[in-house]
């Protein structure tokens, strides 16, 4: 291996010794620059070198010329202030970058696998213009050809670098031959072709041969136009009939070869789209990106395509929501409009072809999804008007339309959770409370009776309906919320109520008499359904709410209560033995031993848990003493089954 490298670095020589003639490197730089290339020459040497090996090399050398350019450009900066000749190119010019590439290509040798190290290659190769370019995209089209980004890179580089559409195309059809179901690549193919023809009709109105432009002066057009009209003002000469006729002759053939240009661009588009239908017959975002593209570019005659595009579009996917939604948006996107027509008559405009789209789009598939989707729309028009202030009638309309929307989910049996809350939350942001609290008990009585976001809203509006007249209410009120609340949390588990829980403990917390009922409400379902031991804790929240309320013998005593249930959770302990292990950090001596007790009961049903092992070992370590903490170390050490993770933490 040392003759190996020792052999590599003796090649280097005449490149070193050309930096310090043109006194680009010091001597002891380029002692520094030896030394630093035999540590990562010895690297790649070993048997198993790494990827960051490489890379970190790569990094070095680019550095490394970059700092050879700026000084080059410096010593040329003297010697032209000086009145010498320009610095000749020499060995140390192509020297850093011959072997930057050989790092890459000894990297991709040894992670032939590592498309992103193939990509960081090609980008080299394409920034430093090195001629390897095509040689490297030949081996990585032989090594990933299922890879679509390899083909779309190699068409692109031979499109744009070498102007070579002819082979830009055969690498995009080989990669689809290979490839024919990815996406990217039909989409990628047909943006090629597409400015292919936009760069042949931008060259053919450059030279005058596009319709209308066939003139290459318009003077000369102008006044074609003006002899035609004054023709009775000049006398009929033989040579100008002649020059008439020749000149419209040109003008038919000019037409003609016009005519077959515009029949072939548009016969390669159909090609492309029927071929990418028939290897994706299934795929909406195919199409959809498809005809975006072409409907983007500006090209004459498309169109019927288009058309075709959309009446395909709706024959395979009228049962699809996204479908529908698609096209009422690109209804409402589509500018073009009728002339005079001012901004806000134009988007009332497009919000109606948008809303006729939905319309047909619900006789078809009379769906939850697609109630749903015709309901963001309507916000999204909805929203920016009351931003701007915009409170017109045709905001009116569009509120009560997207309310008989609602009403007509309802009616065809299409509710769902998401619906009914959207619902409420409407009449909410329209300010009709009593509207939104008798849609919120009727869903809360029907089948949707076990929705805790429904439920959440319902409660919310009470509530608000309660304090809006008075801060402080009576103590009915306050019994008619705690009984709504009963109805919903005794029929839910803990785990899915986590919001009613927390809205019922902050709005009773100041009144004592139905805070007790919620806690032993909280004990029977925690009995019934038992801890959680990560997430939301109950038991720990209702703690919480406790202790600042009541202090610490108020919070102890509940928190023990919890923790005599069955299975309580790992939560529940890990909040309490904070709790203990913060009043012993400020000298209460029942904290230290509370959370020892704590500790040990956690252990005693979560004995594998490293984390516990970790907190109880970092708690004797700061409160006890070494003795305490050997102790829990040992135990961990034969508790645990893995003990890797013991062994590497900081605290054990």
């Amino acid at each position: 291996m040392a003759d190996v490298v020792q052999y590599r670095l003796e090649r280097m020589v005449d490149e070193l010794d050309d930096l310090e003639i043109r006194g680009l490197f010091s001597r002891r730089e380029i002692a520094e620059i030896v030394k630093q290339r035999r540590k990562y020459e010895y690297r790649l040497k070993r048997p198993s070198p790494l990827k960051q090996d490489y890379l970190a090399y790569i990094d070095y050398e680019t550095q490394l010329d970059s700092l050879r350019r700026l000084r080059k450009k410096s010593v040329a900066r003297d010697l032209k202030a000086k009145g010498n000749k320009k610095m000749k190119q020499s060995v140390s010019d192509f020297a850093g970058v011959s072997r930057i590439v050989e790092i890459y290509r000894l990297a991709v040798m040894r992670f032939k696998g590592d498309i992103d190290l193939w990509f960081r290659y090609l980008e080299f190769c394409r920034r430093r213009r090195n001629g390897r370019m095509k040689k490297v995209l030949a081996q990585v089209i032989r090594f990933h050809p299922k890879v679509p980004g390899v083909w779309i890179y190699a068409a692109a580089w031979e499109f744009d670098h070498n102007l070579n559409v002819a082979a830009a195309r055969a690498l995009m059809q080989s990669g689809l031959r290979v490839c024919p179901t990815s996406e990217e690549l039909w989409v990628e193919y047909l943006r090629m072709e597409l400015t292919y023809l936009n760069k042949l009709k931008a060259r053919k109105v450059a030279l005058g041969e596009d319709e209308g432009t066939l003139v290459r002066d318009d003077r000369l057009a102008d006044e074609k136009q003006w002899r035609d009209e004054n023709k009775d003002l000049f006398m009929s000469l033989k040579d100008d009939e002649i020059n008439n006729e020749r000149l419209n002759v040109d003008n038919e053939e000019s037409k003609m070869k016009l005519d077959l240009f515009q029949k072939q661009g548009l016969s390669v588009l159909r090609t492309i789209y029927n071929a990418a239908v028939k290897a994706l017959p299934s795929s909406f975002s195919l199409r959809k990106q498809l005809y975006e593209i072409l409907e983007a570019m500006d090209l004459s005659q498309s169109d019927d395509i288009c058309k075709e595009m959309l009446n395909d579009l709706k024959r395979d996917f009228s049962t699809d929501p996204e479908y529908w939604d698609w096209l009422a948006r690109l209804r409402f996107d589509d500018p073009k409009s009728a002339p005079g027509m001012n901004e806000e008559e134009i988007v009332l405009s497009q919000a109606q072809k948008a809303i006729e789209v939905y319309e047909e789009a619900l006789k078809v598939v009379p769906s939850a999804t697609m109630f749903n989707l015709y309901a963001k729309f309507l916000m999204g028009i909805i929203d920016p008007q009351k931003e701007e202030n915009q409170h017109s009638d045709h905001t009116v309309d569009y509120s009560s339309h997207l309310l008989m929307v609602y009403e007509k989910v309802e009616t065809m049996g299409c509710i769902t959770e998401d619906l009914a809350c959207q619902h409420i939350s409407f009449y909410l942001q329209l300010g009709r409370l009593d509207e939104a609290r008798k849609l919120a008990e009727k869903y809360c009585s029907g089948n949707l009776s076990d929705s805790v976001q429904l439920w959440v809203l319902r409660v919310s509006i009470e509530i608000r309906c309660i304090t809006k007249d008075s801060p402080s209410p009576s103590k009915a009120d306050l019994l008619s919320i705690y009984e709504l609340l009963t109805k919903i949390l005794k029929k839910v588990p803990v785990s899915k109520a986590e919001s009613l829980w927390l809205m019922a403990l902050k709005f009773f917390a100041n009144h004592k008499h139905i805070f007790d009922k919620l806690v032993e409400m909280s004990l029977v379902s925690l009995a019934r359904n038992g801890g959680s031991e990560d997430g939301f804790s109950l038991s720990a929240a209702i703690v919480n709410y406790v202790l600042p309320k009541d202090g610490i013998q108020c919070a102890r005593e509940i928190y023990k209560r919890f923790l005599a249930l069955p299975r309580p959770g790992l939560a529940l302990y890990r909040n309490c033995i904070e709790l203990e292990s913060n009043l012993a950090s400020v000298g209460n001596k029942d904290g230290l031993v509370n959370a020892r007790k704590l500790y040990e009961s956690a252990l005693a049903a979560f004995d594998q848990n490293v984390s516990l092992w970790q907190g109880y070992y970092s708690l004797e370590t700061k409160m006890g003493t070494s003795e305490t903490a050997s102790a829990v170390h040992w135990r961990a050490l034969k508790a645990l089954k893995d003990t890797t993770a013991l062994v590497t933490s900081a605290d054990l």
